[in-house]
């Protein structure tokens, strides 16, 4: 965030947003490590993956930078190099959240759709590899943001806030690192998203019609019922991706095509910022939902939810009994 937000709006929902996300992300990071919901290994790596990354856009953007902005304005994250380095985090895991998402759907498309090459791709190192692949490529390409910020003002000789320089807009370089940064997230990962599906769409039609034509098809089949449920999965968490980014990919375009500067003000009112922050709340938000996605798509996660919520007070009343015993006695 490049100043304080004091809008009463802002100032409920992001903290709504933290005390929603952070505890449905620490609850599915939990139950899916379990290993407990009857998916594969290498879907389980790929989604404990990105349940960890939305938890830390939780704590990154949410709590440190957004919350932080509304709550503690004059903080250390508020000096120019503190909110900086809080940019570059934020940028980084909201990148390896989206690319992890394009990862997991790259495999489900090798799984479903392509037989020849599922048994040498779909192994347990593949996932681990791609997982810390995304991830430092996400840190390393959202370093030079760090270098685009200057002081909004300077109170005492220190430098407050963070706005962008105007030699970003100006220096071909910058443009460039400006258009590659908007291509690579979320330009890229919408086509691989949109295409992938597509072509699993097509695969599964052209499937179903091939095994309807021989009679093989059979809702008992487990092998068909695991695929679905994957299936489900998948397209519920791309549906989201697709729907929640939408209006930043549109905010980009905008300001490329009417040749306005991103807002980095201070007037909580202006237009300007109030599209620009719904495009990041709508953002922000699609770190959040997925632990929900995961509960109506899953039985099995589902009920091991249902367990973990239900595991604290199965200890409260295990108390109680205790010392209702131990005081008859």
């Amino acid at each position: 965030m490049h100043g304080p937000a004091n809008g009463p709006f802002y100032a409920i929902y992001y903290p709504a947003l933290a005390i929603i996300g952070v505890p449905a992300n620490l609850m599915a990071i939990i139950i899916l490590s379990r290993g407990w919901c009857g998916l594969s290994r290498c879907i389980t790596h790929y989604l404990v993956a990105i349940v960890v990354t939305d938890f830390l856009v939780m704590v990154t953007a949410v709590i440190l930078n957004r919350i932080g902005g509304i709550y503690f304005i004059y903080s250390i994250l508020s000096i120019t190099p503190g909110c900086a380095v809080s940019t570059v985090l934020v940028y980084a895991t909201r990148d390896g959240s989206v690319w992890l998402t394009v990862a997991f759907t790259f495999d489900r498309f090798v799984s479903i759709c392509c037989q020849k090459l599922k048994t040498r791709y779909c192994t347990e190192k593949t996932p681990l590899l791609g997982i810390g692949m995304v991830i430092t490529l996400s840190y390393v390409k959202n370093i030079p943001f760090y270098f685009t910020y200057q002081p909004l003002y300077i109170l005492d000789e220190i430098p407050w806030f963070c706005d962008i320089k105007s030699s970003y807009y100006t220096i071909s370089s910058w443009q460039a690192y400006d258009w590659l940064d908007h291509i690579l997230t979320p330009f890229l990962p919408f086509f691989f998203i949109l295409m992938l599906n597509a072509l699993t769409v097509r695969h599964i039609v052209e499937a179903s019609r091939a095994r309807r034509l021989k009679g093989s098809e059979s809702d008992g089949d487990p092998e068909i019922a695991n695929r679905k449920k994957s299936i489900v999965l998948l397209f519920a968490i791309s549906l989201s991706f697709l729907l929640l980014w939408v209006t930043y990919v549109g905010h980009f375009l905008y300001v490329r095509v009417t040749a306005e500067a991103y807002f980095t003000g201070l007037d909580f009112n202006d237009p300007h910022f109030i599209f620009q922050e719904t495009n990041k709340m709508l953002q922000l938000l699609s770190s959040c939902n997925n632990t929900f996605i995961y509960a109506v798509a899953q039985t099995k996660f589902r009920n091991e939810l249902k367990k973990l919520l239900v595991f604290p007070f199965a200890i409260i009343t295990g108390c109680f009994r205790l010392n209702s015993a131990s005081w008859s006695c």
